[in-house]
């Protein structure tokens, strides 16, 4: 049995529990709404959600830390549960239905490092749901328990040509201020097509094969940390923009590998 089967397994009953939570509140019109320092908005389903799941990592496994988007990092030691409650709250909060539970399970390496060897990402108005495990492969089915059928095995595309492949970003945003605007811009021009779909989606469906690049100028931990298990478990792969492996960037670009380092190519500052 690969080594965190039983924590994926605990991860889909919390996403299961969220998901009951967020999806009784979604659209509410008594929804109550604040607005973080940072300016960005937070719901009291957003904090419900992240109470739920704490909860029950704190019952199952009361010597993990957690690290939370709404109530930060509690506990220390080399297993570390990282959430974020609602992914896109601008969406939820709108009645849009793209938004996730987002929920992933940290180790420390050798290196004195956390990486994601955990990931669920669950979007229960989308009615879908995708998870993996460091060496068991990721997969794809219905939100809330629902499946048709079994789940489904991902994998990533196999377009290997810009002139082919069809890219997604989350906003205009950002890309400026850090000196990336003209590459991205280059690179929306050499790719087949380009949509701004956003948040988590475009990651998974890189995963699936539907998407072959996503990139973001700028993202939390726990923005990145459950989606980059789900591409490179499908066999992608999951960097910053500079290109250093992994989610401590600050920023991320997902590929399916063949066409990555011509994606980072482009979205390196220019001086």
């Amino acid at each position: 049995m690969p080594e965190y089967d039983d924590d994926l397994r605990l991860a889909l009953e919390l996403a299961d529990a969220a998901d009951s939570a967020t999806m009784q509140r979604f659209r509410a019109l008594d929804l109550k709404v604040e607005t973080k320092p940072d300016m960005t908005p937070v719901s009291e389903a957003d904090q419900a959600a992240e109470e739920i799941i704490r909860a029950g990592i704190l019952a199952a496994r009361p010597d993990d830390a957690i690290l939370g988007e709404e109530y930060g990092l509690k506990g220390t030691g080399p297993r570390r549960w990282v959430v974020d409650p609602i992914d896109g709250t601008k969406n939820y909060v709108r009645g849009v239905p793209v938004w996730a539970t987002l929920i992933s399970l940290m180790a420390q390496g050798a290196d004195g490092v956390f990486h994601p060897v955990v990931g669920v990402v669950s979007a229960p108005a989308l009615g879908r749901r995708w998870w993996a495990a460091q060496g068991g492969g990721a997969y794809a089915g219905g939100a809330l328990g629902e499946t048709a059928g079994e789940p489904t095995a991902l994998g990533v595309s196999k377009v290997a040509t810009l002139g082919d492949a069809s890219f997604s970003y989350s906003s205009l945003s950002g890309w400026e201020e850090q000196g990336r605007l003209p590459g991205f811009l280059n690179l929306t021009r050499a790719c087949w097509r380009t949509r701004a779909y956003g948040d988590f989606w475009p990651y998974m469906m890189v995963a699936e094969g539907s998407l072959d690049l996503c990139a973001e100028p700028e993202l939390n931990l726990w923005d990145m940390a459950a989606i980059a298990v789900v591409v490179q478990e499908a066999g992608g792969r999951f960097t910053s923009l500079d290109g250093a492996e992994g989610v401590h960037g600050g920023n991320a670009a997902a590929s399916n590998g063949l066409l990555h380092e011509e994606m980072l190519g482009y979205l390196r500052p220019r001086a």
